[in-house]
């Protein structure tokens, strides 16, 4: 159980940040969402949450391409509760585009949110977790962070950097009660998986189904995709006090694709 740790959890208004913040609170963590979106349902998403699991819910709709939103958002988050116990990088965008073809403002954007911002958030969340002696920074990466696709150079570049700085920082802290894993999901049905479908068709020159068989469920031997409760439960069980001694880890949750 996490009653009175406090979790921030990145790209939480849908999808796997949102499965995963619902986890920690029923965990009894008070949980900080951000993400985009429309205000009214994110409202209704937070009252939920808190009236489901009986813990103080935040929202922070902080532009995370930007530092200084960013760093607004953590200051205001330790400002109120003191410390973040749980850190969970999860916001991600994703664009498919052959490199020569790619645009700039594309890929700046994929590298602000999918890697520099986790760089921001661990490095202002990690004096108080270090004060405290007790932390949990958990990335979320992507089978990308391990292996790569065509048309995604933006996309695993990010994931790859988001694994070099997970095991770089882990060992960093590694004496003083904080752990820093990353799990790396394979496909889970998602928003964002959803979105990129017609965009790899495009680029391959094939269909949509032909995307969904041939080139998604086609990478993960299970041929199914992962589900979002799987990858919350992990990210659950990182966060507790069971998981004490993982720490620089790198954890496929893709079916076995990345066996290949």
């Amino acid at each position: 159980m996490l009653k009175g740790k406090t979790a921030l959890v990145t790209g939480s208004t849908s999808g796997i940040g949102l499965g995963i913040a619902k986890v920690l609170a029923a965990q009894g963590a008070n949980v900080i969402l951000n993400g985009f979106g429309d205000a009214k349902e994110i409202e209704t998403i937070r009252r939920a949450i808190a009236a489901d699991s009986g813990v103080q819910v935040r929202f922070d709709g902080a532009d995370l391409s930007a530092q200084d939103r960013i760093e607004a958002m953590m200051a205001k988050a330790l400002a109120e509760f003191g410390t973040i116990d749980i850190l969970v990088n999860n916001a991600g965008i994703q664009f498919v585009a052959p490199i020569d073809e790619f645009p700039v403002d594309k890929w700046n954007a994929i590298l602000a949110i999918n890697l520099t911002a986790s760089f921001h958030t661990v490095r202002l969340a990690l004096p108080r977790m270090k004060a405290k002696k007790w932390g949990r920074v958990i990335n979320i990466a992507s089978a990308h962070a391990l292996v790569a696709s065509p048309f995604k150079s933006a996309y695993v570049a990010a994931k790859h950097g988001i694994a070099g700085l997970t095991k770089t920082v882990a060992l960093e802290v590694a004496e003083q009660g904080i752990t820093m894993n990353a799990i790396c999901p394979g496909y889970v049905w998602t928003p964002l998986v959803q979105k990129q479908i017609p965009d790899t068709a495009k680029a391959r020159g094939i269909t949509e189904d032909q995307v969904i068989n041939d080139v998604l469920l086609h990478a993960q031997p299970t041929k199914k995709f992962v589900q979002i409760e799987e990858v919350a439960a992990l990210a659950a069980f990182l966060a507790g006090d069971a998981a004490a001694s993982i720490t620089v880890a790198i954890l496929p949750i893709e079916g076995g694709w990345t066996a290949q």
